[in-house]
């Protein structure tokens, strides 16, 4: 997902710079994104090895397991990070290699840590979580604009309804764990669901910024308010955990939503691609 979006904002990006069909470059930035991506990832299993191996969905990851042993996993994530980097700064530029180990340090030292300790680690955790289509666009212009910020944006709240479905469906493993996430903390339901509610009307208008910001033309906005209100409906049934007259039903409503923005965010990204404006 991060080098989806990330190839998303570099071919915006490309648009502006006035390229149109091959994108010189473009290779480069994904494989540096999609290696810092990697190495982070492993590092984040190195600091959660413990608490993976009580949680059902992540027992049987290579070090919660036992198939890695810690030094191994620290070797690769910072091999993985540094070599990513410094592949970036050569292929593209100094900030885009910048921008992405800042983004794995953020995401490795502040947002894995603070999940044991307060559920306002899912608010900093997006922040790390939406810079691939930024890393993208910066990778091909070489400086922050307007319209990455957008997509940042974009991603940044495209997260919270989809991470408040994945937080409900495992709630049991991060009670389990110690992980403090909103519906651990309050488990009737009511603040998730608003949270998740709130980023989702929020979606529309924030989805809309390319057109405000003339990358994108008027298909670009009809499918966005359409998929917007798709993205809508579904968290607002969402909403029905609060009422639901089994787990399992409460359970259904959150995976339904999760399928959707899964969907949601390539497709949304794609029609933007398709109805890019260049300069």
């Amino acid at each position: 997902m991060v080098m989806l979006t990330a190839w998303a904002g570099f071919y915006l990006g490309s648009m502006q710079s006035g390229i149109s069909s091959v994108q010189p470059g473009l290779i480069e930035a994904l494989v540096g994104i999609g290696m810092v991506s990697a190495g982070a990832a492993a590092l984040n299993e190195c600091l959660e090895r413990k608490l993976d191996a009580k949680m059902i969905r992540t027992a049987n990851r290579p070090m919660a397991a036992g198939r890695i042993g810690l030094a191994h996993g620290i070797l690769l994530g910072l091999g993985f990070i540094a070599a990513g980097a410094i592949w970036l700064t050569h292929t593209t530029n100094v900030m885009t290699g910048t921008l992405t180990l800042m983004t794995a340090f953020t995401y490795v030292t502040v947002y894995t840590p603070l999940k044991r300790y307060t559920s306002l680690a899912t608010f900093i955790g997006a922040f790390p979580g939406a810079m691939g289509p930024l890393l993208g666009w910066t990778a091909a212009r070489g400086r922050i604009e307007w319209p990455a910020v957008a997509l940042f944006g974009i991603l940044f709240v495209w997260q919270f309804p989809h991470f408040m479905a994945i937080s409900w469906l495992y709630r049991e493993d991060y009670a389990r764990a110690g992980i403090r996430m909103l519906p651990v903390i309050q488990p009737d339901g009511w603040s998730t669901v608003l949270e998740a509610l709130t980023y989702a009307v929020l979606m529309i208008p924030v989805s809309l910024l390319p057109v405000y910001l003339h990358i994108a033309g008027v298909y670009y906005a009809v499918t966005a308010s359409a998929l917007g209100l798709v993205y809508l409906g579904y968290t607002i049934r969402f909403g029905r955990i609060t009422r639901a007259r089994s787990t399992m039903e409460s359970k259904m409503y959150a995976r339904d939503l999760l399928k959707v923005s899964v969907i949601y965010l390539p497709v949304l990204l794609t029609a933007l691609m398709l109805n890019a404006k260049g300069r």
